[in-house]
């Protein structure tokens, strides 16, 4: 009689929701203050069935491959080569562009706690070497050793989360919420394709679901069950945030924040005409760190497996090795030279994002129900969700493109 534990249902969510919830979040508010909260609720409620459905359809292709199967194996083997191809640049693309921008973010923050005690004094550059090779540990040891401290970051980050929103959560004014003192009659239809693309991104987590294909020992129900409580608890976040901050921030002032990209200092700054913001800056500075960090540990791991699929390297300590140092060499050395590189790559992202995290996992189970009629997991749904998840995945190219072109209108402010 074996005693074999298995992976607790917890600790695969935490990582679902870990990659999820990014230091992006906190520009979420901003790039949907044009359609403003009751849109911006309906555009995440929409973009979380997509992501989430999208994600399940890749754990349905994943089945019928081996444990440790990735992108590589299963889009060459379903799709051909030259989708694998095509596929492959955008995987690679973003999950090594998010690696770099964590990478150089953490580093930032690492710096300036370090540096605050006074004890010694860091550049950003050994900062970024510190919190690289720190996390990196984690992800070469095991998926499990990313579970239990992805957990615990969570647990941090939820708690600082709450702690910096509780203020605003008790001052939120349902006039400003519902926006129903739009003096200028600012329509808001028109910026409803802009706030497409950034709450995608907000629910990218695809990179790890042959990751949990493999931790949780090819049980697509469990596996499926980690992705919807990741997911749900991502989107709780994200509507909490909403609330607290559209709820007390006007629409017509959102100029000055828009001005400066969503930064966050610029966000308490406008806040703080209307609520005291000392002290949540302060937790936001705790639950910005920690949300890049989980971030960067489930943005890794899902690169991790994919060079270890597509090197078939063993899994051995070795193996891992090799694997450890092509995942996370290139883009710590592109930090060190250029701290601040990634903004013009990164806008270039979720379009890339766009093709591997909905419109791939669509065309795959397309591809995986007729070669494998015989499935032990599938998608609800059926053929229509296919087209419903490969709508979505166009109406976000045509978005983001159209925003690159200045075709789509974006919000400026309600004046």
């Amino acid at each position: 009689m074996t005693n074999k534990k298995h992976p607790s249902l917890l600790g695969g969510a935490m990582i679902i929701a870990g990659t999820a919830i990014g230091a992006g979040m906190l520009a979420n508010p901003t790039s949907t203050a044009g359609i403003w909260f009751v849109g911006s609720v309906g555009v995440l409620l929409y973009t979380w069935f997509c992501m989430t459905t999208s994600g399940l359809m890749l754990l349905e292709a994943n089945l019928h491959y081996p444990t440790g199967a990735s992108f590589d194996t299963i889009v060459t083997d379903l799709l051909g080569k030259r989708w694998n191809f095509i596929n492959g640049i955008s995987v690679a693309f973003v999950l090594y562009i998010l690696t770099y921008a964590y990478i150089t973010s953490g580093g930032s923050i690492t710096e300036n706690a370090i540096n605050s005690l006074g004890i010694i004094h860091i550049s950003k550059s050994i900062g970024s070497l510190l919190f690289c090779l720190t996390l990196a540990l984690f992800v070469w040891l095991s998926t499990k050793a990313v579970d239990r401290f992805s957990t615990i970051l969570i647990g941090g980050m939820i708690i600082a989360f709450l702690f910096s929103t509780m203020g605003l959560l008790g001052s939120v004014s349902l006039h400003t919420l519902l926006d129903t003192q739009n003096k200028s009659h600012e329509p808001y239809l028109p910026y409803l394709l802009t706030a497409l693309p950034v709450c995608l991104v907000s629910f990218g987590f695809h990179g790890n679901v042959p990751s949990l294909v493999k931790y949780y020992d090819r049980n697509g129900q469990k596996v499926m069950q980690a992705i919807f409580i990741g997911t749900s608890l991502a989107l709780l976040i994200y509507i909490l945030w909403q609330l607290a901050v559209q709820g007390n921030l006007p629409r017509e002032e959102f100029a000055p924040v828009i001005t400066k990209g969503g930064d966050v200092a610029a966000l308490l700054e406008a806040l703080s005409s209307h609520v005291v913001t000392h002290y949540i800056g302060i937790a936001l500075n705790f639950f910005a760190y920690m949300a890049i960090a989980s971030s960067f540990l489930g943005v890794t791991l899902g690169l991790f497996d994919y060079i270890a699929d597509l090197f078939k390297f063993s899994d051995t300590p070795w193996g891992r090795a090799k694997t450890a140092l092509i995942t996370f060499a290139p883009p710590l050395l592109l930090s060190l030279p250029f701290p601040y590189g990634f903004v013009t790559a990164i806008s270039y992202a979720g379009l890339a994002a766009t093709l591997w995290a909905a419109i791939v996992p669509a065309l795959l189970v397309l591809a995986s129900r007729k070669k494998f009629p015989q499935t032990t997991y599938k998608v609800y749904g059926g053929k229509g969700m296919i087209y419903f998840i490969i709508l979505f995945g166009l109406l976000n190219i045509f978005a983001q493109i159209g925003i690159q072109l200045e075709w789509i209108a974006s919000f400026t402010s309600g004046k």
